[in-house]
């Protein structure tokens, strides 16, 4: 999930104490999502398994490339997130009310307009900030969209928003190219709030049921669009 940047060296960071917080908030995270996982979805190892790997991802990333002395509110913020999406994993396991699900789905959107501007706040946006906010901002989209699947909310397009992420990490293992870092982009960023936001009105309970379709056909064609300019980017820069 996570990676380091393979132009620089990699070597644990000098300070413990970023660590130190995160291996302490991952613990006491884990406890309450098993607890919350278990109450609200009636399921309890599929989501404590996939925070634990999350958590232990996430931290091997901390321990060799973070920059900073302090884990700062924006990191928190972000396995905060990473756990409201793994207790939302409960719901492809297990049931609950559709209320409950959009609510903790909503929170987790919500909170990734947090992360950022605490980070930029606080001087402390790093390479790892950033990755860890994409992929659990991917992995909010993966389980959305598993869940809707196995509703029956609508097609299988809209396992394109909840996995192209997934794909083009994939095809980076067979094409070098699309490995290589991308320039911010300003298109990249609000495609990828218009994918989340689509998923929030799928999973939305009062959505009307003719809306559903169009909206996850359109997201998923934007989303689809976005990653081919990535795409053609990566490849002619690489020749």
């Amino acid at each position: 999930m996570f990676q380091s940047d393979s132009h620089q060296q990699v070597k644990p960071w000098d300070s413990d104490k970023p660590v130190l917080t995160f291996g302490v908030l991952s613990i006491g995270l884990l406890v309450a999502v098993g607890v919350l996982a278990k109450t609200i979805f009636g399921v309890f190892i599929a989501p404590v398994v996939l925070f634990a790997i999350i958590a232990a991802l996430s931290f091997r990333s901390l321990l060799y490339s973070y920059p900073h002395t302090a884990l700062g509110a924006c990191n928190t913020v972000t396995l905060c997130r990473a756990a409201l999406v793994a207790v939302l994993a409960g719901a492809i396991f297990g049931s609950a009310g559709p209320w409950m699900f959009f609510t903790i789905a909503t929170i987790a959107f919500a909170l990734d307009a947090i992360d950022g501007w605490l980070a930029r706040r606080s001087g402390l946006v790093s390479a790892f900030g950033q990755r860890f906010d994409m992929e659990v901002d991917a992995l909010l989209g993966a389980v959305i969209a598993v869940v809707l699947l196995s509703q029956g909310t609508v097609g299988p397009e809209v396992l394109v928003l909840g996995f192209s992420r997934y794909i083009f990490v994939a095809a980076g293992f067979i094409w070098p190219a699309l490995q290589a870092d991308l320039p911010q982009s300003l298109r990249r960023k609000t495609i990828c709030v218009v994918q989340i936001a689509a998923l929030i009105v799928l999973v939305f309970p009062l959505s009307p049921s003719v809306i559903l379709m169009p909206i996850s056909v359109f997201a998923a064609m934007l989303l689809l669009w976005s990653f081919a300019v990535d795409t053609l980017f990566l490849m002619r820069h690489a020749a």
